[in-house]
């Protein structure tokens, strides 16, 4: 099991990566399912819109892109996050703390198989993020971004 995050033109959100890695371990498992390679990469907007154009021909800006690496039950993905989209987004949907963790389970889900395409699809999908943001040992009080990086 691998789980790695990386940043190309921003910084490191200041989290706890050792409980983030296991939170992500634990979401994959409650799904029958193991990890194999996930690798995080934070980026900027103007980074991911890039990556948007270049590999999935869309010109917009978008929070994440997932690139699906999976063989049989073993979870693997490279997902890139922009912190810019991230920022904006917790505007509406609720906090930074939290919504940096919506974004990162939410890759995670459509590797496991949700689908957000349809409004009742986004309906199940916004449900099991919202499990996921419940499960025990979960906290965004214990995640603050000015928590001493682990």
């Amino acid at each position: 099991m691998a789980i790695e995050f990386f940043c190309e033109d921003v910084e490191k959100p200041r989290v706890k990566y050792i409980a983030l890695k296991k939170w992500i371990k634990d979401v994959v498992e409650s799904h029958k399912k193991s990890v194999g390679k996930i690798a995080y990469v934070f980026c900027s907007d103007e980074y991911l819109l890039k990556m948007n154009n270049e590999f999935l021909k869309h010109d917009y800006y978008t929070d994440v892109i997932t690139f699906d690496n999976s063989e049989g039950n073993k979870v693997s993905a490279e997902v890139y996050i922009s912190v810019d989209r991230v920022a904006e987004n917790a505007k509406t949907y609720g906090t930074e703390d939290t919504e940096i963790f919506r974004v990162i389970i939410h890759a995670i889900l459509h590797l496991l198989g949700y689908d957000d395409k349809t409004p009742d699809g986004q309906k199940e999908m916004r449900a099991a993020e919202d499990r996921c943001l419940a499960m025990s040992g979960f906290s965004s009080c214990k995640w603050l971004k000015d928590m001493k990086q682990q």
